[in-house]
């Protein structure tokens, strides 16, 4: 209440705003996407088929990556439901997926000439599938992550299931030298793997309004939340709760990732790098077969991406010898031993389909294309 001459008055004084500076309004900082490039994206559905060849186009989609059957109280004229969008990420694979039951196998065939090993990891949100790797079977249901490698065989079976899957190149993991050798056929669960299930259910939501000028951050990422969802689950379980050498290990990895062409690349000089004795670091990689021979995989396997690599004109000698091989002898035998194929195969089946190149995904029309241009 304020009072005046003529008695009060229920009138507040007018509110004077005093500024030093004058207020200057700021539009927000958030890109203008209308004229960026959209994601590009390949949706298939087997409803578009008749009801006798739905799993026949099932099966010719997926020829690529995987052989699929029906499960035996099936038959070819039964109405096989699958629905699938494959979503270009750049560099790596975003597949939306819902099918009836069916079974499947990667054959050594199929993996025989794989330029660039890849990792597959599956989210299910319902259903459950059975997968074998070398007779060990790992079982997948909703709310747990599954991580495979394309460069090894398997097979397995499905029920009616909904699933998003990553198809990721090792090399995305180069800075951390790579996943953990022991990743493979595995099903990981708990808070981490959770908060990496959000963010891709937060990819998927937003992928219609993604622009190529966002792949970059989003595959960093799924690079870091990837590799530590998996390699402190993955050491902790095979060599028991040690902690502290999960740092160790990461510094491990990247150090002999960035020294691959290294003559001194030795247990040595990675001891004296680690800051450890000899006898600890042969116990950090013992789950690796040993040091020298993580060493030796990871230079076959950079010699492979190499080989396989159709702009890269070096002479197989050459890529050997960078890669601190010291004969091209002895590359061959090692590479051979590995792989279950030479050098020269590689260079002979790369050239072999090669055209004029391999298709940029802007051009690539099916599934098998887009698998091309990730090197599968």
């Amino acid at each position: 209440m304020i009072w005046n001459r003529a008695g009060p008055t229920s009138e507040q004084p007018a509110f004077v705003e005093r500024r030093r500076w004058p207020r200057i309004s700021e539009a927000p900082l958030c890109g203008n996407a209308t004229d960026l490039p959209e994601l590009v994206s390949l949706p298939f559905s087997t409803s578009n088929e008749a009801p006798g060849r739905r799993f026949s186009a099932w099966k010719e989609r997926m020829a690529p990556l995987i052989d699929a059957c029906l499960p035996e109280s099936s038959r070819v004229d039964d109405c096989f439901a699958a629905n699938q969008t494959v979503w270009n990420l750049e560099g790596a694979l975003l597949i939306q997926q819902e099918t009836s039951a069916f079974s499947y196998e990667r054959s050594p065939d199929k993996v025989r000439f794989s330029a660039i090993d890849h990792w597959q990891i599956t989210f299910l949100r319902t259903g459950k599938t059975w997968t074998s790797v070398n007779g060990h079977v790992v079982e997948n249901e909703p709310g747990m992550m599954e991580i495979r490698a394309l460069g090894c065989p398997f097979y397995g079976r499905t029920i009616s299931a909904q699933s998003v899957t990553l198809i990721l190149p090792c090399d995305l993991f180069a800075d951390y030298g790579g996943l953990p050798g022991a990743s493979n056929n595995i099903v990981l669960g708990g808070t981490r793997v959770k908060l990496l299930a959000d963010y891709i259910a937060f990819l998927e939501a937003n992928l219609n309004r993604l622009t190529r000028d966002d792949l970059r951050g989003v595959r960093n990422q799924l690079q870091e939340m990837i590799f530590h969802s998996v390699a402190p689950l993955v050491d902790s379980h095979a060599n028991g709760d040690r902690s502290s050498e999960i740092g160790l290990m990461t510094k491990a990895r990247r150090f002999i990732q960035s020294n691959l062409g290294s003559a001194d690349l030795t247990p040595e000089t990675l001891s004296r790098e680690l800051a450890i004795s000899r006898t600890r670091l042969y116990e950090l990689f013992q789950a690796s077969g040993g040091v020298l021979n993580y060493i030796r995989r990871r230079r076959l396997l950079a010699a492979r991406a190499a080989l396989a690599d159709v702009s890269n004109g070096q002479r197989i000698a050459d890529i050997a010898s960078d890669l601190g091989f010291e004969s091209a002898a002895n590359f061959s035998r090692a590479f051979t031993h590995e792989f279950g194929y030479s050098p020269s195969d590689v260079r002979r089946h790369t050239g072999e389909c090669k055209i004029d190149h391999l298709p940029r995904m802007a051009e690539a029309s099916t599934f098998g294309d887009w698998l091309n241009t990730l090197g599968i």
